[in-house]
């Protein structure tokens, strides 16, 4: 019974936490939420050269392929 409980409990918060994430945005306001500087990655080209650069200059193996790299490891 006291599990059930606590499973009910937390069910209810965890709820609550996701509810309040969401939020009505005004037409007005969406225009600022557009702009690249909102943006979680803003540049996310450069981003993905520079991590390719990254990890191919490391000795261990990347994220985006299964081979080593090889390089001195300098920039």
């Amino acid at each position: 019974m006291k599990l059930k409980q606590l499973f009910v409990i937390v069910l209810i918060n965890l709820f609550a936490a996701a509810i309040t994430g969401c939020a009505h945005v005004a037409a007005w306001e969406r225009g600022y939420l557009a702009k690249p500087q909102m943006a979680i990655d803003p540049h996310p080209l450069q981003n993905h050269i520079q991590l390719h650069n990254y990890s191919s200059r490391e000795a261990a193996a990347s994220t985006h392929s299964a081979d080593g790299g090889g390089g001195c490891g300098c920039y």
